[in-house]
């Protein structure tokens, strides 16, 4: 079964630089975590229901780790890609649970409920590419971590309009209490008041935990360090167009432009 990659991402997915082997495994494990994110996302089911599915999810998982048989092809496939690169499946079931999370809880109360999302977010599937990789010591783990909760950070970022519709607020209250930011001034969409300097502290605090990170750009050879820098330059170029708007993500929402690619590939190139 194919897996198109049909959503816009600030990072290339599965792409052709990759080895070709990894391709496919790579596009197996961006299904199955778009497809439960959609879950908790998309369409206008219940939260019951969105559970529900998310559970049924996890019952799949179940049966692959006790080595039954699974009908799904989406399953299927990932139980071979887990079995042949020995990924641990616990990555997957953080996946579900962070998902879950987006159903049940709206507000984080400070920057640490946040991290800790991400933890669950975010993070799992860049250990899950450093096991495809064989790359699995400590050192690249906790920079593949300071990486993937940056990107998931700078997501939150580019997409507070887009979640505030949905209902959540995945910025600190007590950050936003501490700079005067109300609900309603989100509501509303105003960059005014003290939502500069608030971004701006969002956005340097995003910067150095994608900065610590970065040497992993260099640690991963070939084709495979080639992809993760561009992943990091990606995150970068996204920051910088939120501080040339001053963090207004009201009226135009930041993305990856063909120039964009262009300056990270000679970036990526030249970092080597």
């Amino acid at each position: 079964m194919d897996y198109p990659i049909t959503h816009y991402e600030n990072f290339p997915v599965a792409s052709v630089l990759l080895p070709r082997h990894l391709r496919r495994p790579i596009q197996v494990i961006y299904a199955f975590a778009r497809q439960a994110d959609d879950f908790a996302d998309e369409g206008n089911d219940p939260p019951e229901a969105r559970l529900a599915k998310l559970n049924q999810f996890r019952t799949e998982l179940d049966r692959i780790e006790r080595g039954e048989l699974v009908e799904q092809p989406l399953f299927h496939d990932l139980a071979l890609i887990i079995r042949e690169h020995q990924l641990p499946i616990q990555y997957f079931r953080d996946l579900l649970d962070a998902f879950s999370q987006d159903v049940t809880q709206t507000r984080y109360q400070h920057f640490g409920e946040v991290m800790d999302y991400c933890r669950r977010s975010a993070n799992p599937i860049g250990r899950l590419l450093l096991h495809l990789y064989h790359e699995t010591d400590a050192r690249a783990l906790a920079y593949s971590d300071g990486i993937c909760s940056a990107l998931q950070l700078i997501n939150f970022l580019q997409d507070i309009a887009i979640d505030y519709q949905k209902g959540r607020i995945y910025l600190p209250q007590d950050e936003l209490a501490q700079y005067g930011i109300t609900e309603q001034q989100l509501a509303n969409g105003e960059p005014s008041g003290r939502w500069w300097p608030f971004m701006q502290f969002q956005i340097e605090r995003t910067r150095k935990l994608l900065q610590a990170g970065a040497p992993l750009g260099k640690q991963l050879k070939g084709r495979i360090g080639f992809e993760m820098r561009l992943i990091i330059m990606g995150g970068d170029r996204i920051l910088k167009k939120l501080h040339d708007v001053q963090g207004d993500v009201f009226h135009a929402r930041p993305v990856l432009k063909p120039a964009d690619w262009a300056y990270m590939i000679y970036r990526a190139v030249r970092a080597k």
